[in-house]
């Protein structure tokens, strides 16, 4: 019995020298017998070496999952970055969302990635979410059940781990469980026929492990326990979904899972509630002596560190060792954007534009914890195409408001809103958020819909602009 087999440290790629300075972190967890590690970034050729050294160093495998919730480039720069979950869904094919499970599953193996923490199953229920937003697929139970499941076949066909988070739904949070502890007052009958839907789909569609929200729901544990630290909330999943596979939780980093505890306390009460993964302590040693101090002198609690390590092991089989070839092509991904960049403006009609192109920013997602996309690869590929910027000729505000950790709200902050104020005459704005926040929009100006600041929809973004020129 390894109890360390249930944690999975975080790796982070830097710039200035891939991943090497993670190497302390990556010593001490194979010491410990982690069970895998979540990468977040880097290129194809670093991750693809990374993967690879970390299982040779290893000798066995290991479970090595992202967040690839918008494709494996969300993280992997080189690989197909996809539009949202809520932009797919707004494509209205099935098909659409089944491919994007397996575009991602592809291209995921091919640099040796067999976990993916995706898709969200979560409701986009509360306007007034921080975190949610446009990650979901919707606020129709039954539709978002629906796309949920196709992404999860699409996903699972090529052989990747799904992951559907976040149990049981963090769409009516109105704060950030990476700050705080959300709570959810919805009765429980109401979570039960709406929220929980998407999850009871995934499950029958075969999705491979569930995810935890670090959010409290009083009306299915009185207590207040988040949901990751939870018995009575995991047993639902287990007994009333019948759910059987591993039960990872968010990353425990997060403000929402400690509660004013220490990580290794929390970590014992996850597991004790019924988490089989434990997914980005800080102190990932620590926390595997816990749980291994813990085992030593409580049956009870051994028991259920066996149950997990079962999971464990069983998921672990199922998953690809090593990297494939990718099967899947990024320009689908690009096209996916333009389709989406057709449909209709989201206010008034399509203007025909003038050079030179005055580009206005207003980013409202700087500052956070973890740098947010350039702003500028609109005007990158503008200039790529010979589409000269500057005043003089059409005025067009380019609208940034994504959901990002730590940002504390949903929209557009205060300093935004004067900036849009002041902008409010352009010939038109590109919003690069949420579509109800086209409604923040002050201004007649026409609205075109560009979802995400990623740079999949920036490029999407920069064609439509220039086949609009005159």
């Amino acid at each position: 019995m390894n109890p360390g087999s249930l944690i999975l440290p975080a790796l982070r790629w830097r710039e200035d020298g891939d991943f090497a300075h993670e190497q302390p972190v990556i010593d001490a967890a194979l010491g410990f017998g982690a069970g895998g590690f979540i990468l977040f970034g880097g290129t194809e050729a670093s991750v693809r070496k990374l993967t690879a050294e970390l299982r040779a160093s290893a000798g066995r495998p290991l479970l090595i999952a992202s967040d690839l919730e918008r494709g494996a480039g969300q993280q992997v720069r080189g690989l197909a970055e996809l539009p949202t979950p809520l932009a797919l869904a707004a494509l209205d094919d099935l098909a659409v969302v089944r491919g994007a499970g397996a575009l991602t599953a592809a291209q995921a193996h091919s640099v040796g990635i067999n976990w993916v923490f995706a898709p969200v199953a979560d409701l986009d229920l509360e306007p007034d979410n921080p975190i949610v937003q446009t990650r979901a697929f919707g606020d129709d139970p039954a539709r978002v059940a629906t796309l949920v499941a196709q992404w999860i076949i699409g996903c699972e066909a090529l052989g990747a781990l799904s992951c559907a988070k976040h149990w049981p739904g963090h769409g009516r949070t109105r704060t950030d469980s990476h700050d705080m502890l959300p709570v959810v007052d919805a009765p429980a009958d109401l979570l039960r026929r709406s929220d929980m839907l998407p999850f009871r789909a995934a499950v029958e569609a075969g999705v491979s492990s569930i995810m935890t929200a670090h959010v409290a729901y009083p009306s299915l544990d009185p207590t207040g326990a988040p949901a990751t630290r939870s018995e009575p909330i995991l047993s639902i999943l287990r007994e009333e979904l019948g759910f059987h596979g591993p039960i990872v939780s968010d990353a425990m980093i997060m403000e929402g899972a400690l509660g004013g505890r220490s990580e290794a306390e929390a970590a014992r009460e996850a597991v004790r509630a019924g988490i089989d993964l434990l997914l980005y302590p800080t102190d990932p040693p620590a926390v595997a002596r816990a749980l291994d101090a813990a085992a030593g002198h409580d049956q009870v609690f051994r028991a259920r560190i066996d149950a997990s390590l079962a999971r464990y092991e069983a998921v672990l089989r199922r998953a690809p060792d090593g990297p494939t070839v990718a099967d899947g092509d990024s320009g689908s991904a690009a096209a996916a954007a333009d389709w989406l960049l057709a449909l209709p403006l989201l206010r008034g009609t399509a203007p025909r534009l003038r050079m030179p192109l005055e580009l206005v920013l207003v980013d409202d997602d700087q500052g956070g914890r973890w740098p947010a996309v350039p702003p500028d690869h609109v005007a990158e590929v503008l200039r790529a195409g010979g589409v000269t910027l500057g005043p003089g000729g059409s005025r067009i505000v380019l609208g940034f408001a994504s959901p990002r950790a730590s940002k504390g709200r949903a929209g557009f902050g205060p300093e935004s809103l004067a900036r849009l104020a002041a902008s409010r005459d352009a010939d038109l704005v590109v919003l690069f958020g949420h579509p109800r926040l086209g409604a923040e929009l002050p201004g007649a100006s026409p609205v075109v819909l560009a979802w995400h600041r990623q740079r999949l929809m920036q490029a999407a973004a920069a064609r439509w602009l220039s086949g609009r020129i005159i």
